[in-house]
């Protein structure tokens, strides 16, 4: 992907009432995010020319759109006392099963692990496993299966242990 494509769809992306694009190809990952909350972060297992192609995709959004950015992990925001609600990275439809016969991710009362996949996310044709960042006791599972999320919706919340 060279920077006049990339430059293309931020085009693209900033002209239409798209709110965010996630796209990867050949180890490129391009999230361009209209939202006020956009954080641009390259993770520390990028090589030196994946993070020159960040840079380029920042320098490229920062002239044609509003943000650029890695996929934020699973965002999780604290709310009362030992609870903590793990949120949707991105919009799509979330998928609480890995298929319609199969079991729930989770369920309530499920004790969960930091990793444990909690959810799917399906973004244009992509599958997104959304991890829980907190370990502790699944209190409410705030979504229906197949619902259609946003970005940073609340999905789940977790009893976590006082004190952890």
């Amino acid at each position: 992907m060279d920077e006049k494509a990339i430059k293309d769809l931020i085009e693209q992306v900033d002209q239409s009432t798209i709110r965010e694009f996630d796209l990867t190809v050949d180890g490129v990952h391009l999230y361009l995010s209209k939202n006020k909350t956009a954080n641009h972060s390259v993770p520390a297992t990028v090589d030196t020319s994946q993070a020159k192609a960040a840079d380029t995709l920042v320098s490229a959004a920062n002239n044609a759109a509003s943000a650029v950015e890695e996929v934020p992990k699973t965002a999780v925001a604290e709310s009362e006392d030992n609870f903590q609600t793990i949120k949707s990275p991105l919009v799509g439809v979330a998928y609480l099963q890995p298929n319609p016969k199969a079991q729930s991710y989770v369920k309530v009362g499920d004790q969960v692990k930091v990793g444990d996949v909690v959810c799917v996310i399906e973004a244009m044709k992509m599958m997104t496993e959304i991890k829980s960042q907190v370990a502790g006791q699944i209190a409410e599972i705030l979504i229906d299966n197949e619902s259609m999320v946003d970005y940073d919706q609340p999905l789940i919340k977790v009893k976590t242990e006082v004190g952890k």
